[in-house]
């Protein structure tokens, strides 16, 4: 495998998200440390590219949440620069990154998701939030899951039980986004499934069932210890912990993911399990469902970071 001499974690960033990625970098750069590993952690500011090309790295884990650090930009440069990193392509990151156009693209391969509608911001001040609203409870029902387009850590997203209670859930979905993606809200399990790939191809990690409490996944629950309950293996049937396992796995090859991913699931009362989003920088904290995947499953956390480095380390060269 390449010899790494010294490697870049990429966090922080200028989303909402900076703060968890700033633990996430943190928490890879001391799993680094362990194994032996020359590691420091750098922001996405002004100062990076003089620093990547005065000390050129062998390779570079970015673990930047959000905007830049998910949509693809930040790769984008490093593609530029020649520097190898870890992590999917700016292009399918693009696609990724975007919930509406994942959507799109795993329900053409025959998955399964919530039934949707994607509109921007000015089509209810311009046509009237009112009958906007009314169009769309008529076609998607209630309860309704609102969150923005493009983001992470449930920033901007909640249920909507009520008619009433859609506007509030809007405006809050703006506050992070120009575009809402409004889903059919499905009662069930909610689980996480990894995806890796060692060089060896693709495997799905075992699912993670997340158990919030009566304030539901939000941001504090999903970085609060304490705050959720998190089962792995998921309390699954096995027949329906394949189906999932296979779900990621649809969405990280028809979204032409690399090296790792994490997708979100709800499995309902049936046992259908349907496909909310895919996550291409998933989160690294210790409330992070990725690690505790790979630990469950027999994968060190900080040798599975040296062998992706490595991997990717072997690209570039």
């Amino acid at each position: 495998m390449y010899k790494l001499d010294r490697v870049v974690v990429l966090a922080g960033g200028l989303s909402p998200e900076r703060e968890v990625s700033l633990h996430s970098g943190d928490r890879v750069r001391d799993a680094l440390a362990e194994a032996g590993i020359d590691a420091v952690v750098a922001d996405a500011d002004s100062g990076l590219l003089a620093q990547l090309r005065a000390d050129p790295p062998s390779a570079v884990f970015p673990v930047i949440h959000g905007a830049s650090g998910e949509d693809g930009a930040i790769r984008e440069v490093l593609a530029l620069l020649g520097t190898p990193y870890v992590g999917s392509v700016a292009s399918a990151c693009q696609m990724a990154f975007d919930k509406p156009t994942a959507k799109a693209l795993v329900a053409a391969a025959g998955l399964t998701t919530p039934p949707s509608v994607t509109l921007p911001r000015e089509t209810f001040h311009d046509l009237g939030a009112s009958a906007v609203i009314d169009l769309i409870i008529a076609k998607l029902g209630l309860p309704l899951y609102v969150k923005p387009s493009r983001g992470g850590s449930a920033l901007g997203a909640g249920q909507v039980r009520a008619a009433a209670e859609l506007p509030a859930a809007l405006l809050s979905c703006f506050a992070y986004g120009d575009i809402a993606l409004i889903e059919r809200f499905i009662a069930g399990t909610e689980i996480a499934v990894g995806v890796i790939d060692l060089g060896d191809g693709p495997q799905a990690l075992p699912a993670v069932e997340i158990v919030p409490g009566e304030g539901g996944y939000d941001y504090a629950a999903r970085y609060t210890a304490g705050k959720t309950e998190f089962y792995v293996p998921a309390r699954l049937p096995a027949v329906i912990a394949a189906e999932a396992a296979g779900i990621a796995m649809t969405a990280h090859s028809v979204l032409g993911l690399r090296d790792l991913s994490r997708t979100d699931l709800i499995v309902d009362d049936t046992g259908t399990a349907y496909f909310l989003e895919v996550n291409v920088s998933p989160g690294m904290t210790e409330t992070s469902t990725l690690p505790m995947a790979l630990e469950a499953s027999g994968h060190a956390f900080g040798a599975t970071c040296v062998s992706l480095l490595e991997l990717a380390a072997a690209r570039g060269a």
